[in-house]
């Protein structure tokens, strides 16, 4: 019964999400809001999100050097800055996995209809030259969402290595603790550089796209 259920639910949902969007791009473009429109506003938010995350991660890497460089203090203290920078790693991560799904959701609608109104032209060079914009629209699009996800998957060896050294120090807080720690300091720089470099291409590559898509 449980299994039926189950089927008939993955059966339903893409119906019920499809249905969702559907209702939700019908009411934007009822207040001159189209698909177009929808992407650039969530490339935006994705652009923002890497932003974010970027001075987080960042904020993170500063506070672990702290840890690496304790001198005497309060170690649960210590433990407690460093535990929260990485949760709120952790959070922005999760906001920019969202916000670049989202991104790729619209553009999937939109490619979708833009190619199926090719159809509707009774003008042979106006669908030429709209299938040329189609081609050159997906290509910068593909451009970008390559460096987003990019960035996107740069950030697992850095919240790994964070989440190792955090639970270290919550098992060990102590000053031995602290010393194995530093020996982990310049994989964790190398890696927060990678990850910023990457991130920072990708919001070149968001701000291009977002220019291109500018009347």
């Amino acid at each position: 019964m449980f299994h039926a259920k189950r089927l008939a639910l993955t059966a339903v949902l893409p119906l019920f999400l499809f249905a969702c969007s559907s209702a939700y791009y019908s009411a934007m473009e009822k207040i001159g809001y189209e698909k177009r429109d929808i992407l650039v506003d969530r490339v935006e938010e994705a652009r923002d999100a890497q932003d974010d995350a970027s001075e987080q991660f960042a904020s993170a890497l500063d506070q672990f050097r702290a840890t690496v460089q304790f001198d005497g203090g309060d170690l649960e203290e210590l433990y407690d800055r460093l535990n929260s920078e990485y949760e709120d790693s952790v959070a922005e991560a999760d906001n920019v996995r969202g916000r670049i799904d989202e991104v790729e959701s619209v553009s999937e609608d939109l490619f979708d209809e833009w190619q199926a109104e090719l159809g509707e032209f009774s003008s042979v060079e106006m669908r030429r030259n709209s299938e040329k914009m189609l081609r050159d629209t997906r290509t910068r699009f593909t451009q970008m969402m390559t460096a987003m996800r990019r960035a996107e998957q740069s950030m697992d060896p850095v919240l790994e290595a964070f989440q190792d050294q955090v639970l270290y120090l919550k098992h060990n807080l102590n000053a031995r603790a602290i010393g194995a720690l530093k020996g982990e300091l310049a994989s964790i720089e190398r890696d927060t550089a990678q990850l910023i470099a990457n991130m920072q291409s990708a919001i070149d590559e968001a701000d291009a796209f977002i220019r291109s898509m500018q009347p």
